[in-house]
């Protein structure tokens, strides 16, 4: 495929991301390994850590998402058009929203539609949730290459998880922290793994 034909690709997927990935940055992750397994650019370990750069960032994680996307594959260019692709139908829609709000406001049936839109959203959020804690604490393909049921769990990440729950939830002192110290001190312990050989 050439250059050109993969910007033009990398726009159109992003757009279609757009398009349906109602409920924010946690939304657009199930499209975002659909997109890795048909296009090859990316594996699912990998989503992860564009998640993680992604949340690490300042800005909406989905956007930071597409742009990470768009330049690993496509270099500035790539990251201009995935990151335009992610945000014109958001932009598109906005235009017509405030042009028509005033006239459908107390429509029933518009109403009816973002309450139908809620658990649609709800649902995505929590099939990313479930599929970051899979690819994020489990190991199938140690598991299987093993055959010992202790590969199967990712140890180092159970501990950093479990630790961040009790130090979020059960010490009063550390429940008041910022996301950011959390967030910053995870990617540390994330770092020291990686070069300690975990």
């Amino acid at each position: 495929m050439t250059y050109a034909l993969t910007l033009l690709q990398l726009f159109w997927e992003f757009l279609k991301i757009g398009v349906f990935a109602v409920g924010g940055g946690m939304a657009t992750l199930p499209f975002l390994y659909d997109l890795g397994e048909k296009t090859a650019w990316y594996t699912s370990a990998q989503v992860l850590d564009m998640l993680a750069v992604s949340e690490s960032t300042p800005g909406p994680i989905g956007i930071n998402m597409a742009t990470y996307v768009g330049y690993s594959v496509g270099g500035l260019p790539g990251a201009v058009l995935a990151t335009l692709g992610t945000i014109l139908p958001g932009i598109i829609l906005v235009i017509v929203l405030a042009k028509f709000l005033e006239k459908f406001r107390g429509n029933r049936y518009v109403n009816a539609a973002f309450y139908g839109l809620r658990p649609a959203s709800t649902a995505l959020i929590a099939a990313a949730g479930v599929g970051v804690l899979g690819e994020s604490l489990f190991s199938v393909s140690a598991y299987e290459a093993s055959g010992n049921l202790a590969d199967f769990f990712c140890w180092g990440p159970i501990a950093l998880a479990a630790v961040i729950w009790v130090m979020t939830n059960l010490i009063k002192p550390t429940k008041k922290w910022h996301p950011v110290i959390y967030i910053a001190a995870s990617a540390v312990i994330g770092i020291a793994f990686k070069l300690g050989g975990a």
